[in-house]
């Protein structure tokens, strides 16, 4: 029964801390929408596309409305180089069709782990584990080995963010529509690679964060826990 008990507590460890990492890439992608156009600045992406700031923002927007599933299609009309014409072509919106797969399945992974963890703990509870006591301490162990591994595996990819950014892609995606031209594609020119780095970063930050202040609060609850059962 101890076995079980603390499967059920690592599982729904686990399951929270996806949950915080997939909130992380959400807050990085939607919360924070001037994030954009500080980035936009950085790499003068204007320049690149021979757009407005503005237009290149509302651009921004129709794409990560479509992304999160708010818009049917990616057919956006702005002003490029003075003349007016659909941002994305045909190998774009492909593209970011299998993009906005990878989008709504996090955000699909994410409610599943809140479902799972939520069983997890009725388990625990049918199985008369000491939820007061057993919880707290279950979270702290499987949160820090999962942060452990998720830090072990960033510092990993910041290695050699280039290579491992390949590797993503080749995991993720059964075909070369992610291999841009910038001659012809627009995309590749408003989110190049130091723009994804960039991003990674700051998921990194949010999620180390959030994951931080969760295991504290876990921690304080095992020793309190402890202490009255002393």
């Amino acid at each position: 029964m101890k076995l079980l008990h603390w499967s059920l507590g690592i599982i729904c460890a686990f399951c929270l801390m996806i949950t915080f990492l997939i909130t992380s890439v959400e807050a990085v992608a939607y919360w924070f929408p001037g994030y954009y156009e500080k980035e936009y600045e950085k790499y003068r992406v204007t320049e690149d596309v021979h757009m407005e700031m503005e237009d290149l923002l509302e651009v921004t927007e129709e794409m990560m409305a479509y992304l999160r599933g708010d818009r049917e299609d990616l057919h956006v009309m702005t002003v490029v180089d003075g003349q007016p014409r659909e941002f994305f072509n045909a190998r774009e919106i492909a593209h970011m069709e299998d993009v906005r797969g990878l989008f709504i399945g996090g955000l699909r992974l994410r409610a599943g782990c809140l479902i799972a963890a939520a069983c997890a703990v009725i388990l625990l509870a049918l199985t008369k584990a000491d939820l007061r006591r057993f919880l707290p301490s279950a979270l702290w162990k499987g949160s820090v080995l999962f942060f452990l591994t998720a830090a072990v595996t960033a510092g990993i990819i910041a290695s050699d963010f280039s290579r491992y950014f390949i590797v993503f892609h080749h995991i993720f995606f059964d075909n070369d529509l992610w291999i841009l031209n910038p001659a012809t594609d627009l995309l590749i020119n408003i989110v190049p690679e130091p723009f994804f780095a960039d991003t990674a970063l700051r998921i990194g930050l949010v999620f180390g964060g959030i994951s931080l202040v969760f295991m504290a609060v876990c921690l304080l609850l095992s020793k309190k826990a402890g202490k009255r059962r002393a």
